[in-house]
Formats: structure tokens, sequence, C-alpha cells
């Protein structure tokens, strides 16, 4: 709840309370271990990381470089800063996590500007429910269009290997995500479900192309498997 961010919640915005509801976004990955009959986070740890506005995703699967992901701060469309609104995350057998952004579009204002056809579908207004476009102009859906389109994926991280970079699975599709859960095949397939948080949506079933495969010489069973949500 961003109010409870602030002293007098959600009546006026700065720019340092933006950057305080930017830093108290995304991901985070912690440590436990039993210890006295109880669980304890373990202080420091190797593990322990944050994923804010600020860290840098990979953009995998068919939307990666294409012309709608492309911003003038990332004119390659494959790297996007920061994940939010994240809900439910789903464990992989092949022990990375994924993890829905959900209600993106509240973070993005157009003005007075009129949505176009795809803005309208998801329901983009003229400000965000957060205020982020007033101090933040990333957010200003007149000004950069399609940073609105970098969001709403489903990101795959690994919190076994604190140097790996998260990625937007958009193979996965783009909604307003809940999650997404996966079982496994009988011939060693994925399949992710996911669903849609919003009135009259779907529920989505994902079925990988290759097999999942096991660890290999070297290599984790999450590195063997890269790029397996990708097709």
């Amino acid at each position: 709840d961003d109010g409870l961010l602030h002293s007098d919640g959600l009546k006026t915005w700065t720019a340092e309370k933006v950057r305080k509801c930017q830093n108290a976004h995304g991901l985070s990955v912690i440590e436990v271990q039993m210890k006295d009959g109880a669980w304890q986070m373990v202080r420091p740890s190797n593990h322990a990381r944050r994923f804010t506005m600020a860290t840098p995703f990979e953009v995998g699967g068919p939307a990666a470089g294409h012309p709608m992901m492309k911003t003038a701060a990332d004119p390659a469309g494959r790297t996007v800063l920061g994940t939010l609104n994240n809900c439910a995350s789903g464990k992989t057998p092949w022990g990375t996590y994924l993890s829905g952004e959900e209600n993106f579009v509240f973070y993005f204002g157009l003005g007075e500007a009129a949505p176009d056809a795809h803005q309208k579908r998801w329901g983009l207004r003229k400000t965000g429910f957060y205020r982020w476009p007033e101090h933040d102009e990333r957010f200003d859906a007149r000004k950069h269009p399609n940073e609105f389109n970098r969001f709403g994926w489903v990101v795959e991280i690994d919190p076994m290997d604190p140097t790996s970079t998260p990625v937007k699975r958009t193979a996965l599709g783009r909604a307003a995500h809940e999650g997404a859960w996966t079982a496994v095949t009988k011939d060693g397939r994925a399949v992710v479900y996911s669903g849609e948080d919003a009135r009259f949506e779907y529920i989505y079933k994902f079925v990988s192309r290759d097999r999942i495969a096991p660890a290999g010489k070297g290599m984790t069973q999450a590195q063997a498997n890269r790029e397996l949500l990708d097709h």
C-alpha cells in the first residue's frame, strides 16, 4: 500500500515520494534457515537481492526487439528497468520463480491526450493512480508511449544465482497477470498456467516447445533451461 510509505499518505506527491515508491516496488530474494525450531532469515546472505524499478530486466521471447518495445533510453527494445505491481510468484521445476506484473496500467498517464485503440484496450487513463507521471516523465505515455508496453509480463528470476539477470518472458503473453504456475507434461515439457486479474478476461495455458533439460556439466538446471519459456 503506497499510502503507508508516507506520513501524509497519498494526499500530496513529490519526486522524492515517487522515488521512494519505486524503490519499494518489485521483488526480493531472501535466504532462511531452520534454527532452534523456527525459521530465521540469514543475514548476511550471498543470495539476498532486491529487484526494484531501477533493476535491469532482459526481454526474452517474441517481443524482444519489437518496435513497440523500443524507447529513447533503450533503442534496442531488449532491456527494461524494473518490474512493478508483482502479484503471486510460482516456482518452476528447474528452480526459478515466475512473478506476474499485474495492474501495470495504474502507473502511467496520458494527460489530456486521447488514448489510441491499443492504450484504450488496456484502460490507460489521463493520470496514473500513483501519479508517477507528474514527477517521472518515463511514465508519461504522451512523451514515452512505448514504455507502457514494457510492463504487463511474467518475469522469471533465478534465486540461486545472485549474478543472473531477471527476464521478462513475453512468450507467456501480456496481461494483468495474477501469477503463473508451472506443471509438466507426460513427455517432459513445461506447462504454464496464468490468469488475468481483470473483469471479463481469461485463463491462459502455455506449453513449451522443448522438453525441460536436466542440469549439465558445470551448469545448474536453471541455466540449462535459460530459454525454455521463450518458445
